[in-house]
């Protein structure tokens, strides 16, 4: 009898892990997607929903700063930690070393469990091709039922850590959700903080677990129940999700170094693949493999409606150059960019036809598809692909069209040895982290 319970046991635990086992998205229905439109949206809605934290709040973030708005979050962490919720936070190491030391020890007096992902301690650390790989993601989850997931870092929209106060906020995006793909995001953001205070996981526990060849097996089976396959019947409920009584479907998916170290880029190059009508990207950041640069090119080619929105106000001017050594490559076969004019934008977002969106931390840079660990949600459900198509319609109307450039202009060398540069840069960065091979 303790053997058939703890085997149950085990398996009800597996198959609440089984979603990292897959290297593609594992989609569940009955869920509940709002999209957030800046720190302006976000910031309130989860300090009201941390005031009304009963028994747990978990965070993890690439930037913690108490400037300005992102304080009513931080202040609400610690009413919840006062009043006995148990509250866990964790920041990367090189993300949040600006932020005052007085932050921290307040958080921890007021009873925060606090942890630092690879804290830099000297800058000759960076010789360790390890603290390369950064802890990037943006989760935070309450009583385990509300998970908030993006692209904003808990950091006021109006300030940016290399250029102070600006007049406008940045353009920037994330979700809050509820229902079943909660639960993949919890274990989630339990994993991060874990591994920053003891150097190990679930991941790991699991690894040990499976070790066993009984076990092994039962995980095996139960890694394939999980997987999706649609049928064609399944498929067409995903084009009828629009429909109030159908449940919103959404997988969360990560970029780690382990199982899924190309989930999210494989999830992205799909999508573009399958598209049929349109393909809108966000993203500050852009210089990506070339499979997703082919998918591209293709989805114009075939008469799809590609268009990028880059950053027009460059916060780094490398990544100002790497994108645009991209430009006339992607103009020739058809792909319209634009730059976005009011502020910078940080906004990840990759929208595709009418019914396939997905918003995250990732950039399409090697940091995010390599290097860091990224979280995004992408969203099946046509009422959610309308709200952020007309939010992105306005994006795209504040912004300047780059024209594309004459072949025969003499500048075209110029370009063509710029892009030979900045690739040998890519290239040496990621083997000074430790990555070889072609990106």
């Amino acid at each position: 009898m303790l053997r058939r319970a703890s085997a149950t046991q085990d398996d009800a635990e597996l198959k609440q892990l089984a979603w990292y086992g897959q290297r593609r998205p594992l989609y569940t229905g009955g869920n509940t997607v709002e999209l957030l439109r800046g720190g302006q949206a976000l910031f309130p809605a989860m300090r009201d929903r941390i005031d009304l934290a009963a028994h747990s709040v978990w965070m993890a973030f690439y930037i913690v700063h108490p400037q300005g708005q992102a304080g009513m979050v931080l202040q609400a962490l610690m009413r919840a930690a006062r009043r006995g919720v148990a509250v866990h936070l964790v920041v990367d190491g090189v993300g949040s070393r600006d932020a005052p030391a007085a932050l921290w020890q307040e958080l921890v007096q007021a009873g925060v469990q606090l942890e630092i992902y690879r804290p830099l301690h000297r800058l000759w650390g960076l010789l360790d091709a390890s603290q390369w790989r950064r802890l990037h993601m943006k989760l935070c989850t309450v009583d385990d039922e509300v998970a908030f997931i993006g692209g904003i870092n808990l950091i006021d929209d109006r300030f940016d850590l290399n250029h102070g106060w600006t007049e406008k906020p940045r353009l920037d995006y994330a979700m809050v959700a509820s229902g079943a793909v909660v639960t993949p995001v919890v274990h989630t953001v339990r994993a991060m903080w874990t591994r920053a205070r003891f150097g190990r996981d679930w991941r790991d526990d699991l690894a040990q677990w499976a070790k066993d060849p009984h076990r092994l097996r039962r995980l095996s089976s139960l890694l394939q129940q999980t997987r999706l396959r649609l049928t064609p019947r399944e498929q067409g409920v995903l084009q009828a999700t629009s429909q109030p009584n159908n449940p919103m479907r959404a997988a969360f998916v990560l970029r780690d170094n382990l199982r899924q170290r190309r989930t999210i880029e494989r999830a992205a190059v799909q999508a573009i693949q399958r598209a049929r009508l349109r393909v809108d990207i966000v993203t500050p950041y852009f210089y990506p493999r070339r499979a997703i640069r082919l998918a591209l090119r293709q989805a114009a080619a075939r008469g799809v409606k590609v268009r990028l929105l880059l950053q027009g106000k460059v916060d780094y001017r490398i990544a100002g150059i790497a994108a645009r050594a991209l430009y006339a490559e992607l103009q020739q076969h058809g792909v319209r960019i634009f730059e976005y004019q009011p502020a910078f934008l940080h906004a990840k977002v990759l929208a595709v036809d009418d019914d396939w969106a997905t918003i995250g931390s990732s950039n399409l840079d090697p940091l995010s598809l390599v290097l860091n660990l990224e979280a995004n949600l992408i969203v099946r459900d046509h009422g959610f692909a309308q709200t952020l198509a007309a939010a992105l319609q306005e994006d795209f109307a504040q912004s300047r069209e780059v024209g594309r450039p004459d072949p025969n202009s003499p500048s075209t060398w110029r370009r063509r040895a710029g892009r030979t540069a900045v690739g040998w840069l890519a290239k040496a960065y990621l083997w000074l982290a430790g990555v070889t091979g072609r990106y």
